[in-house]
């Protein structure tokens, strides 16, 4: 499917949304990126419905390649889009009206920047989060092709610039809560790919660890970054990311005491441990 042509004197934009059983999400998100010139959903082999939702909506391209981490499925996906512009959106994020327009408007004045930031409203029990430190700084979605890339992590992997990156006024919304057990479940994922990522790169954990990171950050979330004026909602968002955060240097502690033991580690694959990196099937 080729992308479609930018009108005239505008920069053209290929929309990236990394999937993987997403079938209440990926309708709304693709819809919301209709003003790009193409869109390439990278799917990691969904078993429900997510391919065949995605298929439906209007120039949108299916890619399926195997998932080692968010910076890689994208760095792998940036490499196949077919403009000079690229932005990336998760599928339970939405793109807004203004945003959508700044975007564009930026992209006909031919931007000096080669990345720009977008902050995201992070949308928990119904309402928006803007406390706790999430999304304060922006993060780099708006990219020109060629210009930067994600390091090869297994999560919370920010992709790595060169120069300035201007923050953009409107912001993406993120859907982040859909139900409590599938919230903890993915933070007990992420917990298992942040723990991967430290002992991959030469981190270890003991007693101060394990029972003071979690407590900073709860308390760094609900207090200096003032996680307590989302009243419960905040609460809670703060506590959870604490859990993780415990989760995720308790199973450090534990392969570390493993290694030292001589027993061996259980890492999850990374991307080019990969007989598959190369591999993709497109629809």
């Amino acid at each position: 499917m080729s992308a479609a042509p930018p009108p005239a004197g505008r920069e053209s934009l290929t929309a990236l949304v990394p999937t993987f059983n997403e079938e209440s999400n990926i309708r709304e998100c693709l819809e919301s990126l209709a003003f790009a010139d193409e869109i390439l959903v990278v799917d990691s082999f969904s078993t429900d419905r997510t391919v065949e939702i995605a298929r439906s909506v209007a120039r949108a391209q299916v890619l399926q390649h195997e998932y080692f981490g968010n910076g890689p499925q994208c760095n792998w996906a940036m490499a196949r889009a077919a403009n000079p512009w690229i932005l990336i959106v998760d599928a339970d994020e939405r793109v807004t009206p203004g945003l959508a327009r700044e975007i564009l408007e930026l992209l006909a004045r031919r931007p000096s920047a080669n990345h720009y930031r977008v902050r995201r409203d992070d949308v928990f029990f119904g309402r928006p989060i803007r406390h706790g430190g999430l999304g304060a700084h922006g993060l780099v979605r708006l990219v020109r092709k060629g210009a930067a890339w994600y390091p090869n992590r297994r999560v919370h992997a920010d992709i790595e610039t060169r120069g300035p990156a201007p923050l953009l006024s409107h912001r993406l919304t993120h859907y982040t809560y859909r139900s409590f057990p599938e919230y903890v479940e993915k933070l007990n994922r992420y917990a298992e790919w942040g723990a991967a990522d430290r002992f991959r790169g030469g981190r270890r954990a003991g007693f101060h660890e394990v029972l003071w990171r979690p407590l900073w950050r709860f308390l760094r979330m609900y207090v200096p970054q003032a996680g307590f004026l989302d009243g419960t909602a905040g609460l809670v968002v703060c506590g959870l990311q604490g859990y993780c955060t415990f989760l995720k240097y308790a199973r450090l502690w534990e392969w570390t005491m493993m290694e030292r033991r001589g027993v061996p580690v259980p890492l999850p694959s990374f991307a080019e441990e990969s007989p598959r990196t190369g591999a993709a099937e497109s629809g």
